[in-house]
């Protein structure tokens, strides 16, 4: 099973690096291509500035890209890192005004790397000092100065709104990436709460069938053999009448650990109504059936649940009630409720003191699973009384 997306929090240009890497070097080649094709300053100076700008390449190589793909970023490491890229760059700009073309892959380098003010000054350094330079160098016309300052100013306004709006998108992006991560973590931990949940549901459902099948009858075959090994010298007719009852009883188990296994109905109901089903119990427990209202098909939710407790509330009647308590089953179908009660005159007990048993607590569960209700009402030397009601679809009348 897979765990738990990772929130993965890398840095947003990771993402999409080789468009970067492929916008830097198209920038380069060009800067690179113009200023080698410059009409002016001579040949000589034209070299110099394309020689400074191929040093770029090593540099970003080497200091700028990985800096670039980092998370987080050390400002220090940032600052160093734009320091000798604009120390080549600088000179190159002064010398051929070709060269600041590059600009335009340095300042979103510092928009990348840098924060708060220090990307100001760096844009600021990048877009003005070149300028200032390639001005106080070759000292052009007056026109000329004024329409690179002005190129310069409208690059720096440029470049800082779109920076500084890249930025913000970036950073809620990168906020409602930590968020998707957090929600993904969240439904996965969901899911494994979920999948042990339904799994501690069908441990119950399991230990419920098995305490309701299995175990009462081993519990019988226990009693068989103890009631065997006192009449062996005494009755063997009785002895060969219990040896019946434990076949049948064994094979009675047998049938309910494979309808278990299958996840089927009950044994008892396979193929027979619920009447009939609870007519054998009856008789295998040598106990009275009383059936009313119009007897008709349900569904095998309630059919199931009805049988069930009168397994648990028979057993407890054996278990608990005495040997000479009277029981008898009483099966009442109305419009849309199917109530089954067992009641035995028993010594009784006290309802509400705590017991360690597993019975009634499951029987309950099973009652609530399909919408109905289990109670118990009894007292010392009173008898007891289960009664359990369940909701069923109301009966079809026909004109």
């Amino acid at each position: 099973m897979n765990g738990p997306p990772q929130a993965t929090g890398a840095y947003s240009w990771d993402r999409s690096f080789r468009l970067w890497d492929t916008y830097f070097a198209l920038v380069w080649l060009a800067t690179l291509v113009f200023v080698l094709g410059a009409g002016q300053p001579a040949r000589e100076l034209r070299l110099v500035a394309a020689s400074l700008l191929i040093l770029l390449v090593p540099l970003y190589l080497w200091a700028g890209r990985p800096l670039l793909r980092e998370d987080l970023q050390l400002q220090r490491r940032a600052l160093g890192y734009l320091t000798a890229a604009v120390a080549l760059f600088l000179p190159s700009a002064i010398l051929v005004g070709e060269s600041r073309l590059m600009t335009f892959a340095l300042v979103p380098q510092c928009f990348m790397t840098l924060r708060n003010w220090w990307v100001q000054v760096g844009v600021g350094v990048i877009n003005f000092v070149p300028v200032l330079g390639w001005a106080l160098m070759w000292w052009p016309d007056e026109a000329t100065v004024f329409f690179n300052g002005m190129f310069a100013v409208v690059t720096f306004v440029f470049s800082m709104a779109v920076g500084t709006w890249i930025i913000r998108v970036i950073e809620q992006s990168q906020s409602r990436a930590a968020l998707i991560a957090e929600l993904e973590a969240s439904r996965h931990e969901i899911s494994r709460l979920s999948a042990e949940r339904g799994a501690a549901a069908e441990r119950d459902r399991m230990a419920r069938e098995i305490h309701d099948t299995l175990a009462q009858g081993f519990a019988s075959l226990l009693m068989l053999v103890q009631a065997i090994e006192a009449g062996l010298d005494d009755d063997i007719a009785q002895v060969r009448r219990h040896l019946d009852l434990m076949d049948a009883t064994a094979r009675q188990n047998l049938a309910e650990a494979r309808a278990l296994v299958a996840g089927s109905a009950p044994a008892d109901l396979y193929g027979t109504s619920l009447p009939d089903a609870l007519r054998r119990l009856a008789t295998r427990h040598n106990t009275q059936l009383q059936v009313t209202g119009p007897v008709r098909p349900l569904p095998a939710g309630p059919e199931v649940v009805a049988l069930r407790a009168s397994q648990e509330a028979l057993a407890n009647a054996r278990k608990h009630a005495g040997a000479s308590a009277n029981v008898v089953i009483t099966l009442s179908y109305a419009d849309t409720v199917l109530t089954v009660s067992v009641r035995d005159d028993g010594c009784g007990f006290d309802p509400h003191t705590p017991t360690a048993g597993y019975g009634l607590t499951g029987l309950r569960a099973r009652a609530t699973e399909v919408g109905g209700t289990a109670q118990v009402s009894s007292g010392p030397g009173d008898g007891t009384t289960v009664t359990v009601c369940l909701p069923v679809p109301p009966r079809r009348s026909f004109p």
